[in-house]
């Protein structure tokens, strides 16, 4: 048997006495966990002190390819992962889906990071605010990252998964991180964490893990932290409630129990495509991880005409499940966390029962294959039927957190639509129909009441990840009984771990500030921008040229060269009807075509190509006989951290021989860096 030691102020150190967790299979000793004799406030100062620090020196690249790195040498460790993975009684699907997926998800915000944030240490966020009449003061709101601590309170069913969907965005955020898993499986996270540490990708500080409890933590923390909880709903409300979390208003996520449901539209009668699928996914949400996943379908609505084809076709699938030791030939379920939990769940199914009906498998009894049917965590599917769920608040309360799940019938769309919601909120709900009307009625009549909802035909079907599979790019939580928060969700999860500021000031104080030139600073024109380098290259560089004159003649060239004869264009009498021109215009794209023309320095140079146009507008028309002229200014610069060369975007303003604009758009062209000395 293993002490578990948690990693704390840079060293690891074990705490005194503790509780002693179970192989799930067998019911032999296999770890001892306590935290008693930590200092949390010593923690806590470490990851401010010199885990943030650390961090906030990085810019999002630079973390995000860390990220990529941490994701790779874990991968490179992972069979010896799977092996403790097993005394949590996963099958190596199981593990797969824990371990595979926490690394998928380092490397999903490694890409993400990169591509979608700055290479900088801070987000400029939107665009400036004029707030004067001359363009003389102005805002800009910028986001930074917080100087405190992320805790991350886990749940004991995914060990691996639940520590680095969390530990991905706030450390891309540049926040520094305590982990507190579950004591049930910490042997396994504890495993995984000293191959982190031992990596020595990030910097010192940058994480800290506790294994057992979190003492006094909570009394130590402060406006700049942040927690993350994944647990039941009571102990969720109890922490949230904290007196530290409330004086300080410390941002506090939950993600806590969730009866989700899937549903199945009338259309999907027995013998189509959605009536099996659906019946493939409930028994697979019910065996995949025993039903240990907080997305598990717990409540399987059906059109009441299916009603029995649905329970029939469910019962002879769970049929083919085989219970036991996942490393035994044919096994197909392994086993629940702990014994504990398989009691839990009991106790749950009990109550279930009092409003419905069980018609497969046995709570008390199960055949094992392999494991110890005894000491072991077995417990059996188990499949029950409500017929009437409108008069039952149990089917709709009480989560039974395994195997389990309730089939209940429905008789039109409204009636599934409220059905739904009386979950009072989940994390996830499904849909199996052909019928895009029903599809359509369901999202819009509970779509409130789910973090997440998955639509599945024969189309997607293939390619759908399922019900259960929260995925880095989409928001993992949801509403009321769910919890209220949001994890992961792409950037979205990032702006979590920072703070949004409201800037005031003049627009050169702003872009000194920011990075990004504000119309009113001071532009410098001089050597053309597009002979400058990465590195030379100054915001504010800007070339003015024109003007040149639109005539009819290039107006006509460029739609028969083009093969765009809208009629604004060609056909004098209607454009003159049409109320935004009162008579032929040049085309949109000839004009910025033009103004390319006009800026544009033809010689090789440091601008390697055009990436492409943001924001762009057509604000007055340009007629024949017009005059167009453009400034083109380095509005701002964003270097490609594995790449000798970066992005730079041009403030693009387009006027006429009036100063009114004609269009106003951002260039975006890829730049070489100063060449290596």
């Amino acid at each position: 048997m293993k002490k578990l030691e948690s990693y704390a102020s840079g060293g690891w150190k074990a705490g005194e006495g503790g509780d002693t967790q179970l192989n799930a299979l067998n019911g032999e000793p296999v770890a001892q966990v306590s935290s008693k004799g930590l200092d949390f406030k010593a923690m806590l100062e470490h990851g401010r002190k010199v885990g943030s620090p650390a961090l906030r020196k990085l810019t999002f690249h630079e973390r995000a390819m860390k990220l990529k790195a941490l994701a790779t040498y874990l991968s490179e460790h992972k069979e010896t992962f799977y092996k403790l993975s097993a005394a949590t009684g996963a099958s190596k699907v199981d593990s797969m889906i824990d371990i595979d997926g926490g690394f998928g998800t380092l490397f999903a915000y490694a890409g993400k990071g990169r591509r979608e944030l700055p290479n900088s240490t801070f987000i400029v966020d939107g665009a400036p605010e004029v707030m004067s009449k001359t363009g003389s003061f102005v805002g800009q709101h910028v986001m930074t990252p917080l100087k405190g601590v992320a805790v991350h309170i886990n749940a004991f069913n995914f060990p691996v998964w639940g520590m680095l969907e969390k530990l991905s965005v706030n450390l891309l955020a540049g926040v520094p991180a305590i982990v507190k898993p579950a004591s049930q499986t910490a042997y396994l996270t504890e495993l995984v964490f000293r191959h982190m540490v031992e990596s020595k990708i990030f910097p010192e500080g940058s994480f800290q893990l506790i294994c057992g409890s979190v003492g006094d933590l909570f009394e130590h923390l402060t406006g700049q932290d942040v927690v993350t909880f994944t647990g039941s709903a009571s102990t969720g409300h109890k922490l949230r409630t904290h007196p530290a979390i409330v004086r300080n208003s410390v941002r506090f996520t939950m993600e806590a129990d969730s009866l989700n449901c899937s549903i199945l539209g009338p259309d999907a009668v027995a013998g189509t495509p959605e009536f099996d699928l659906y019946v493939k996914e409930v028994v697979r949400e019910m065996t995949t991880k025993c039903g240990q996943k907080c997305t598990a379908i717990r409540r399987a609505f059906v059109p009441r005409a299916q009603l029995a084809a649905v329970v029939d076709a469910i019962k002879a699938r769970l049929a083919k499940v085989v219970v036991g030791d996942p490393s035994q030939e044919g096994v197909t379920m392994g086993a629940l966390a702990s014994t504990g939990q398989r009691d839990e769940v009991r106790k749950a199914v009990a109550q279930l029962r009092g409003s419905a009906e069980l018609v497969f498998g046995d709570p008390e009894s199960v055949k094992v294959v392999g494991g110890d049917a005894v000491k072991g965590a077995f417990l059996s599917p188990l499949l029950l039927l409500c017929d009437k769920p409108r008069d039952s608040k149990v089917v709709h309360e009480v989560e039974a957190f395994g195997p389990v799940s309730t089939v209940m019938p429905y008789d039109s769309v409204d009636d599934a639509i409220e059905l739904a919601a009386r979950g009072e909120g989940s994390l996830v709900a499904s849909v199996f129909t052909y019928d895009n009307g029903f599809a359509r009625d369901v999202v819009m009549g509970a779509g409130s009441y789910h973090g997440r909802m998955l639509i599945v035909n024969r189309d997607c079907a293939k390619e759908s990840t399922g019900h259960g599979s929260p995925m880095p790019v989409l928001i993992h939580g949801g509403p009321g009984r769910a919890g209220g928060g949001e994890e992961m969700g792409g950037i979205r999860g990032v702006m979590h771990y920072l703070q949004r500021t409201a800037l005031q000031g003049s627009p050169a104080t702003l872009t000194a500030i920011t990075g990004q030139w504000i119309a009113g600073t001071p532009r410098v024109e001089g050597i053309h921008p597009f002979r400058k380098n990465l590195d030379e290259l100054q915001l504010g560089d800007t070339i003015k040229a024109g003007p040149k004159t639109i005539t009819l003649e290039d107006i006509e060239h460029f739609a028969e060269f083009t093969g765009d004869t809208f009629y604004a264009h060609m056909d004098e009498k209607a454009a003159a009807a049409n109320p935004f021109f009162g008579g032929r215009v040049a085309h949109g794209y000839y004009i910025l075509s033009v103004a390319a023309g006009l800026f544009v320095q033809p010689d090789p140079g440091p601008v390697l190509a055009n990436y492409g146009l943001d924001n762009l507008r057509f604000v007055t028309p340009a007629k024949p006989g017009d005059q167009l002229s453009v400034t083109l200014t380095a509005k701002g610069k964003n270097p490609r951290i594995t790449e000798n060369y970066g992005e730079v975007r041009w403030d693009t303003v387009i006027t006429n021989q009036d100063g009114k604009i004609v269009a106003t758009y951002d260039v975006l062209t890829m730049v070489e860096k100063a060449p290596k000395s």
